[in-house]
């Protein structure tokens, strides 16, 4: 047996889908065995595995055993000369492996190999070569001179920036993403480390390796879509601590008392300068359009209230203070709450969410002012004239922004995304028809012909595609996976790199079109009718739902209660939501929810009926029906089944 193929899968289905696809092809003139390791996964991939791939050796856990155990229980049933650890959000080339095992055949001091990997925008991933993070290395790193001297020997030696991508070299660190090992050499260091639950556990083994007096190279002469890459959540709080604590499990074990307790105090610093930057950075980004607007509305009132005294009153102190320090932020606070609400604050932006926005707020103003006391009754043309302020407040300053190419500004056009499909008429149709039926609604342009001979409605054929991409104004490139070699999608990506596209790849025989960047993106993934709870606009209406039946029930209760079951707890749980600490409906929990979007803990789970024995699997098919096909309707139909009395 030449090669053991180890893919560890949690919740990817769709991504380890178009893996095994590759892998298929690329295993054709080897001998391979290939195991996926399911890490108790809900979203179907072990039933997509056995019904599509029936070659595959799968093992099914039941819970979730993390990286380096479910590698080791496929390592322990490997037979291979040589084994592969394999991510399944990756696409390699027909013939990366057997490239891979020439390679180390005639390298017989090379214990395991890496190889050149891209994202799927076609950007070279640096983690392809890495160095070990001694505590130099983990400074430079950690404190971003690495990223201010990229291409130093010193300040970038974590991604070994000084060494050309183009060619072979011996480096100290593999990605766990690929790596190539000689089975002799793991019979040696071992398995991988099971202490490392989530990263760390490839820089532990290529260090145990080169201590076995083997070398590790980097591989320049294939590539592979890695879709992870950089756009892993890196900033998050929870990244930097498991990441972080990974390095210090890896320096207690292999430096020096000394010198793993400074490496801890230096990781430690990190770990608390990298969260606070990330907290701080995820909270500027939430508010400082809604600061900037307030502000900006509310010096528009600043200068209005005194010009409007002195032309209607001869007086600019005709009102008083409290106008301008209550009644007016209280309006502010109205249209901001309106704009974030209607989706005045998404990407891109939006003309009519912000007009509809400024109008229902207004509205609602108007109504307020009719309704307060004649004592706080100032002026209602203020409130016009101010209207007409802040909407220009409000487009003016984006317009501006927006025609200074600054990317949080900018409008959403009508133009519709401009596709084209790369594959043979047959299944380029079946794929237009996929993605006519999802959310995006692109403009399909047609189809190009892979190879060298187009096809009678092709646009032209698969080495026209420089010209095509260029004249058609093309956004975005969909690859059929089916009629073209993965190998060439690389080579094309590559060579379009300069036009910034946006790609996809369309397995066959598959719902599913996935692309362009990463695993955690909704929008790099399009699958039929996908609608899922962590959209920004359903985590909007989910949170108004909310707060519609909190303050329903609060106010109405008491003509209510007859109707209604356990009214004093129905009351108590109304506070409780409007805390935002609770919502009304959430995931049933005796389940694993730990990959599904999260949501706030709920009064009431999806469970359609109390009398009925809970069933686990049924469980987990209702929570991943709600997270990925989410309405409103949903919520309103289990608040009502479990308060009413009918």
């Amino acid at each position: 047996m030449d090669l053991s193929i180890i893919i560890v899968n949690y919740n990817v289905k769709y991504f380890l889908e178009q893996c095994l696809h590759s892998v298929y092809k690329a295993i054709e003139h080897i001998e391979a065995e290939v195991f996926v390791v399911d890490n108790n996964s809900v979203d179907g991939s072990c039933s997509m595995v056995t019904d599509k791939f029936p070659w595959v050796k799968l093992i099914e856990n039941k819970v979730n055993q993390g990286f380096s155990k479910a590698n080791n229980q496929a390592l322990e049933l490997a037979s291979g000369e040589f084994c592969l650890l394999l991510n399944p959000d990756t696409l390699v080339e027909e013939d990366t492996f057997l490239k891979c095992l020439n390679f180390m055949r005639n390298h017989k001091d090379a214990g395991a190999l890496g190889v050149h990997m891209i994202d799927g925008r076609g950007n070279f991933l640096p983690e392809s070569k890495r160095s070990l993070p001694t505590p130099s290395v983990a400074f430079y790193k950690i404190f971003g001179l690495s990223r201010v001297f990229p291409r130093s020997k010193l300040f970038s030696k974590y991604h070994l920036g000084n060494l050309s991508k183009d060619e072979n070299h011996s480096v100290e660190v593999l990605s766990g993403a690929f790596m190539f090992i000689r089975s002799l050499v793991l019979k040696k260091t071992g398995y991988l480390d099971e202490n490392f639950f989530m990263y760390g556990e490839d820089i532990d083994l290529s260090y145990r390796i080169i201590l076995e007096g083997y070398k590790n190279y980097y591989f320049s002469e294939t590539s592979i879509i890695h879709y992870k890459g950089e756009s892993t959540k890196k900033s998050s709080v929870n990244y930097v601590l498991v990441f972080y604590n990974a390095m210090i499990i890896f320096a207690r074990k292999h430096f020096t008392k000394k010198n793993a307790r400074y490496f801890s105090i230096l990781i430690n610093m990190a770990i608390y300068f990298r969260a606070g930057l990330s907290i701080l950075k995820r909270s500027i980004q939430k508010v400082y359009q809604l600061v900037l607007d307030f502000a900006l509305i509310f010096a528009g009132f600043y200068f209005l209230t005194p010009f409007w005294e002195h032309y209607k009153f001869g007086s600019i102190d005709y009102y008083p203070p409290e106008y301008l320090r209550m009644i007016v932020p209280l309006y502010i606070t109205i249209w901001i709450i309106s704009l974030y609400y209607s989706g005045a604050y998404e990407k891109p932006i939006k003309f009519w969410n912000i007009f509809k926005a400024h109008l229902i707020g207004t509205l609602i103003i108007l109504v307020l002012y009719a309704l307060l006391p004649e004592n706080l009754r100032f002026s209602r043309a203020l409130i016009l004239l101010g209207s007409v302020w802040a909407f220009l407040a409000l487009i003016i300053p984006r317009l501006l922004l927006s025609l200074s190419g600054i990317k949080d500004y900018q409008f959403a056009g009508n133009r519709r995304k401009r596709l084209i499909i790369v594959g043979f008429n047959k299944e380029a149709e079946r794929v237009s028809k996929i993605l006519e039926k999802t959310r995006i609604n692109p403009e399909i342009v047609g189809f190009v012909s892979p190879g060298n001979k187009p096809e009678k409605t092709s646009l032209g054929t698969e080495n026209q595609l420089l010209e095509i991409v260029a004249i058609h104004k093309i956004d975005e490139l969909v690859f059929c996976s089916e009629d073209i070699h993965s190998s060439n999608i690389i080579r094309n990506m590559t060579l379009l790199n300069d036009f910034q596209l946006e790609y996809k790849i369309a397995p066959p025989e598959s719902l599913s079109i996935i692309g362009s960047n990463s695993i955690n993106t909704e929008e790099d993934l399009y699958l039929i009718y996908f609608n899922s709870v962590s959209k920004e606009k359903n985590k909007r209406l989910k949170r108004l739902f909310d707060l519609f039946f909190a303050g329903f029930f609060i106010i109405f209760g008491v003509i209510l209660f007859p109707f209604i079951n356990n009214y004093k707890n129905i009351l108590k749980a109304s506070f409780r939501v409007l805390t935002g600490k609770y919502s009304w409906v959430t995931y049933c929990d005796d389940a694993d929810i730990s990959n599904l979007p999260k949501i706030k803990k709920g009064i009431f789970d999806l469970w359609p009926n109390k009398n009925l024995k809970r069933d686990k699997q049924i469980i987990e098919k209702l929570n991943m029906e709600y997270a990925r096909a989410y309405h409103l309707s949903s919520d309103f139909r289990i608040l009502w089944k479990n308060i009413s009395k009918t």
